[in-house]
């Protein structure tokens, strides 16, 4: 799940505390696919995208797919996510492109989605280069 830090950070996330905070506000048909298949309890890494570009922690689903409020037309829907974890040493998008395991992930091949999947030996990957 990508946000820009000066719009919604790992931080504000955090003193979210555990009732989370909607994760709303998307509008790409792709990301919103995305949010309709998360389970609660399913965790998902928090990138900060345009300021840092890098996963800085963890966070989990507390609620599944509902009707975005933000979204006046009623086709996009939000989850509710709480804070788990900052990690140690953030993952710089660098380093993420440096490791040819990687090269497939949605976060190299598409960008500007801002909801992406992430398989479960990718996410091994990733926790070991985040000191998890």
């Amino acid at each position: 799940m990508k946000s820009e830090p000066d719009v919604w950070s790992i931080d504000q996330q955090k003193k979210a505390g555990s009732k989370g905070a909607p994760w709303d506000g998307v509008r790409n048909y792709q990301a919103a696919k995305n949010l309709k298949t998360m389970k609660k309890g399913d965790q998902c890494f928090f990138y900060h995208s345009n300021i840092g570009k890098e996963i800085v922690g963890i966070v989990e689903v507390i609620k599944e797919a509902y009707v975005d409020k933000t979204d006046q037309s009623g086709r996009f829907v939000a989850v509710t996510v709480k804070f788990i974890r900052k990690l140690k040493r953030p993952i710089t998008l660098e380093n993420i492109k440096k490791n040819k395991e990687l090269s497939h992930l949605s976060l190299i091949k598409q960008s500007r989605l801002s909801v992406m999947p992430i398989d479960s030996k990718s996410w091994k990957i990733l926790n070991n280069m985040g000191k998890i």
